[in-house]
């Protein structure tokens, strides 16, 4: 059931309850989702700034000259300057309590992506005024519009030549589907980029460049009218303002919050993100317009409120060496009910087994500290429990199990090998470790003489992070070898291993294992699935693993 439909059931809780509503009410947990380049990273920076959370922001595209971003902190981002790692940003704004997850957004690390909007309540889709909505933009829109993610539309570089305001809000319409509200409107392009206009407030906000935008851009607010604006802006530009705003007032979507919060209207604000002109007024609305955490459902039909009593949580993400003095692993989890308290017992909901949730912490990119108590919507990162995998519910109540996370079908494969005998063990903890993040999936080839390790991943990228990182954190160098395939497909469990031996494989295919010991079979092209069933028609196949619940929302976004 997408969140929208959940919208509905929540009711704010009476006085005896012992889940705090204001706690709830002020929690705000968002992704910031866009196509390579768009700016999301610099726009994660510059809301960081605005909300008080860094007193100088990075800079993203003089990486040598000026401190990373906070978000990229892997060495191989600042490296390749890009994300290739969702990054959890917790802070305090105005009454608010923000959790912000960065994504990448090259499509290679799209597995990522999709687990993190698993885990907010809306999300900022940033886009690039010059280039429109690009591919991978459309892909994780679609994704939020399955599950009813209300979504915030920034169009940034406006202080670059880029396509006209109108041109920008017929694409929302026409591509994506969706109406759009402008919240505020640009005064002027490219370099007399100026300042916009709050069409809410009716106040035009003159902005001034600060040295790469490493501080809050001076402000002047005038009244619409007043002799300044055609000043500032020339006569030609005013009066182009003017009939944009008088054809919007008539023919442009008002603003509706129940059509925002169901995921069918996009309020758009324009600005430039590197000059921090309009990110002041996105955060400002987006605290104020978005949703507090909405009820969850499980696959049984059980509705988990926010302010149910018993806590319950998923891991929609692991990470291992974040600290590098130690070798630990932290798994992220986003609380869907009730109180966390440092150092309770819960339930892994998969196994039935206790744990102890002692080491938790507060997350800010790669810095960490300890937090005691956490409400719906928080994000929290737990240490020291190396049997919590992706997807697991951590509970009060063992009879909730939430299926949040989707599966993805790998398209490109390659076995793995450690150059070294002497450091086979580093190469052997550290491949299990980045596995168990799901950066890519490993396979052993089934009845093969030797046992080798072969990856599969939905982008080629994802073997580069995994060769890197193994040599950075681990200090296991690597050979990649190519294998010829093309297609996965998962066996049906109910297939005996007789039927396997006996199985016709087309040339070049091969029968695998994965890492939860299901049965997979690979494919040189997609030629030879077909070929396949045809001879071998009690075998069933399947895209996802067949344990994955088909009546989950998520289950079968991004398959092959």
């Amino acid at each position: 059931m997408p969140l929208r439909d959940l919208a509905a059931t929540f009711d704010p809780p009476c006085e005896s309850m012992t889940i705090p509503h204001e706690e709830i009410r002020r929690r705000r947990t968002f992704a910031i989702i866009s196509h390579p380049d768009a700016g999301k990273t610099t726009l994660t920076e510059k809301l960081l700034l605005y909300g008080g959370a860094l007193q100088l922001a990075g800079s993203v595209n003089e990486r040598k000259n000026q401190r990373a971003a906070t978000s990229d902190w892997m060495e191989i981002e600042r490296k390749r300057g890009i994300s290739i790692s969702s990054t959890v940003l917790q802070f305090d704004y105005d009454g608010y309590r923000i959790n912000l997850l960065d994504t990448p957004g090259h499509k290679d690390f799209s597995e990522d992506t999709y687990r993190v909007l698993t885990a907010v309540d809306a999300v900022v889709m940033v886009i690039d005024a010059a280039k429109g909505i690009e591919t991978q933009t459309r892909k994780l829109f679609e994704i939020c519009r399955r599950r009813g993610v209300p979504i915030f539309t920034f169009m940034n570089k406006l202080d670059r030549p880029g396509r006209e305001p109108m041109e920008l809000l017929d694409d929302l319409e026409s591509v994506l589907g969706i109406g759009a509200c402008a919240m505020n409107w640009p005064l002027g392009m490219g370099v007399d980029f100026k300042g916009v206009y709050d069409r809410m407030k009716k106040e035009v906000h003159f902005f001034e460049r600060t040295p790469g935008g490493a501080y809050r851009a001076p402000v002047s607010i005038v009244d619409l009218h007043d002799e300044s604006v055609k000043k500032r802006l020339g006569t030609a530009t005013t009066e182009q303002v003017m009939g944009e705003l008088e054809m919007l007032e008539g023919a442009g979507h008002a603003y509706d919050a129940e059509a925002v919060l169901a995921g069918k209207l996009t309020p758009v604000f324009f600005g430039s993100a590197s000059n921090n002109f309009g990110v002041q007024m996105l955060l400002d609305a987006f605290v104020k317009h978005s949703t507090q955490p909405r009820p969850r459902i499980t696959p049984g039909g059980q509705i988990v409120k926010p302010d149910d009593p018993f806590f319950s949580g998923f891991v929609f993400k692991i990470q291992a060496n974040m600290d590098p003095n130690h070798r630990d692993r932290i798994a992220f989890i986003r609380i869907c009910s009730g109180r966390f308290e440092r150092d309770m017992v819960v339930t892994n909901a998969r196994d039935g087994h206790k744990l102890r949730l002692s080491s938790s912490h507060k997350l800010f990119g790669q810095k960490r500290e300890t937090v005691d108590e956490g409400f719906a919507g928080d994000v929290i990162g737990i240490v020291g429990h190396a049997d919590v995998r992706i997807g697991d519910t951590l509970t009060e109540d063992p009879s909730i199990q939430f299926a949040e996370i989707p599966r993805f079908t790998p398209e490109c494969f390659a076995f793995l090998h450690g150059k070294s005998t002497a450091h086979f063990k580093r190469f052997r903890e550290g491949l299990e470790q980045l596995l168990q993040e799901g950066v890519v999936q490993g396979l052993y080839i089934r009845k093969a003489v030797q046992r080798v390790a072969l990856l599969a991943a939905v982008g080629p990228l994802q073997f580069e992070v995994v060769q890197y990182r193994l040599q950075g954190e681990y200090g296991a160098e690597t050979r990649l070898d190519p294998a010829g395939f093309q297609v996965m497909r998962w066996v049906s469990p109910a297939v005996t291993e007789d039927e396997l031996d006996e199985a016709t494989l087309p040339s070049g295919g091969a029968f695998a294992v994965d890492t939860e010991g299901h049965t997979v079979v690979l494919f040189p092209g997609p030629w030879a699935e077909p070929y396949f069933t045809e001879r071998n028609p009690k075998i069933l196949l399947s895209a996802l693993p067949f344990d994955t619940n088909p009546s989950s929302d998520d289950s079968t976004e991004e398959t092959a």
